[in-house]
């Protein structure tokens, strides 16, 4: 895995004073709130860092600047103060307490803020986990867990970064950034833009559930036969991270389009059909191996009628891409990229209210990941807008990936034209993929 030595960059962090909880401003809604079934199946950690630089303002402010907006703005997102409780149906539900959040102070005495770029460009989480608290009990009770736990660590030359460890069942990436934005806003004395719309009942399941389509995303269990598994055991994990620039980019859509095939290819389309193919290779998987891609779709626009911007919550689904790794293989890349793009073009409302309608019924959410590739992406994200009066961030992105079997798309470089692609796989494959990303 790639570490402190690897990247010349080894933090020095140590808390100032511990934990304290930070609750609304204002006297808030209290009682159970609605988590929609998209909510139930990611119920997973999301951390993040964002680093600031000082400017002429420095940072001596910066952790009560912070505290006290995230205290007004968690007035009109009350449900991140809660707890998550089981409701009557044996669903995770949000006891609306007023609690608040966890929000710890810290000093970075080694390192310039600049230096944070090259590790959120690179797997590093043992060295920028130390820049986002983790509560105790995390590895314990998720029920125990606060919603949301903050660390601000100042650093020596004036700048500052902000870490999150927020729980991914009270917000997809959209609400996320909608959330850090709006937090951003009040920091600075302004009005919110977009309130959140709580209303989560919008996506519940219908009466009865209908379920019209199978939902392989789901429960479609793979059987091992190249004994993939077997070879995460035996290896160590190597995680590194490619980057794909705007001609390489555009290289890998002409490539997908020039049998005359397809008419057209989405950057998102070209770069996942690629890596799904290349980690095929290099995990060596036997022609008959059935292998699996799955990835996020945004269902904001595509529910009749859409849901609100502001929505709070998740709206994203899964889908998924199934055949084997021969088949995958042996066809040029416009297969595996046609591939992709059937499953997105059967994301419909119908579809989308089926598998909501799926979970309701079978209870059954996150899937095998067996022979099976997780693409994530960040690149829509507003991650580089967020400011909190030191102007948008440096640099920003994730501090570890949440599966082994998890590929991140990441904006990255100047005017954020770049993409990285952050992956972990046994070393004798990542030899392999690394040589594939070579002949690209």
């Amino acid at each position: 895995m790639a570490n402190a030595k690897e990247s010349g960059v080894e933090l020095d962090v140590k808390l100032v004073g511990g934990p304290i909880l930070v609750a609304p401003a204002e006297e808030t809604d209290k009682g159970l709130y609605f988590l929609s079934n998209l909510d139930q199946n990611v119920k997973f950690i999301v951390d993040s860092v964002y680093c600031f630089k000082s400017g002429s303002r420095g940072n001596e402010d910066a952790a009560t600047v912070i505290r006290q907006s995230l205290s007004k703005v968690l007035v009109p997102y009350y449900p991140m103060a809660g707890r998550l409780a089981i409701s009557s149906e044996g669903k995770y539900i949000v006891n609306c307490t007023g609690q608040g959040v966890l929000f710890v102070e810290a000093e970075e005495t080694n390192c310039e803020i600049e230096e944070i770029e090259d590790l959120l460009s690179k797997p590093d989480p043992s060295n920028l986990g130390k820049l986002v608290y983790t509560f105790a009990g995390a590895n314990k009770n998720i029920l125990e867990m606060p919603l949301l736990t903050v660390q601000v660590t100042k650093f020596k030359c004036g700048g500052f970064t902000l870490g999150l460890f927020n729980n991914h069942g009270m917000q997809d990436g959209m609400c996320a950034m909608e959330f850090v934005n709006a937090w951003g806003e009040i920091a600075r004395g302004l009005d919110l833009k977009n309130p959140p719309f709580l209303d989560r009942t919008v996506l519940k399941a219908r009466e009865p559930p209908l379920i019209e389509f199978p939902h392989n995303e789901f429960y479609e269990d793979i059987q091992d036969i190249s004994d993939t598994t077997k070879l995460y055991k035996e290896e160590d994990l190597i995680c590194k991270s490619f980057c794909f620039d705007p001609q390489k980019v555009e290289l890998l859509k002409n490539k997908a389009t020039q049998d005359g095939v397809l008419p057209r290819c989405s950057t998102f389309e070209a770069l996942s059909a690629f890596v799904w193919r290349a980690r095929t290779e290099a995990l060596r998987m036997k022609p008959n191996q059935q292998t699996k891609l799955i990835f996020a779709v945004n269902g904001r626009s595509r529910f009749v009628p859409p849901i609100p911007e502001a929505y709070f919550g998740n709206a994203t689904m899964l889908q998924h891409s199934l055949c084997e790794a021969g088949e995958l293989l042996k066809n040029p890349l416009s297969f595996a990229v046609g591939l992709v793009q059937k499953a997105i073009d059967l994301f419909t409302d119908r579809y989308m209210r089926s598998g909501i309608d799926y979970f309701e019924m079978t209870r059954r959410g996150w899937p095998s990941l067996t022979a099976t590739l997780l693409i994530t992406t960040w690149t829509r994200l507003s991650l580089h807008t967020t400011d909190f009066g030191w102007g948008q961030p440096l640099c920003s992105g994730p501090v570890t990936l949440t599966d082994r079997d998890m590929v991140l798309f990441l904006s990255h470089g100047h005017e954020r034209k770049n993409i990285n692609v952050l992956l972990c796989l046994p070393a004798s494959a990542m030899g392999i993929f690394e040589a594939l990303m070579m002949q690209l």
